[in-house]
């Protein structure tokens, strides 16, 4: 009674239903201070500019 699949899945319907777990591109923006691809809602890596204001070390 455990966890044994009792029924084979075809490569087919696996495939289906891993079709949506490929890795999606990054959504890269670049940074308005200095131009350097940063993510959204993040300082930015190269100047550390966040909103307009100077954030981090």
């Amino acid at each position: 009674m455990g966890g044994v699949p009792t029924k084979h899945h075809t490569r087919s319907k696996t495939g289906k239903r891993r079709s949506h777990m490929a890795l999606k591109p990054a959504n890269l923006i670049p940074c308005p201070e200095c131009k350097f691809p940063t993510l959204p809602h993040r300082a930015c890596p190269e100047c550390g500019f966040y909103k307009g204001k100077k954030k981090g070390k």
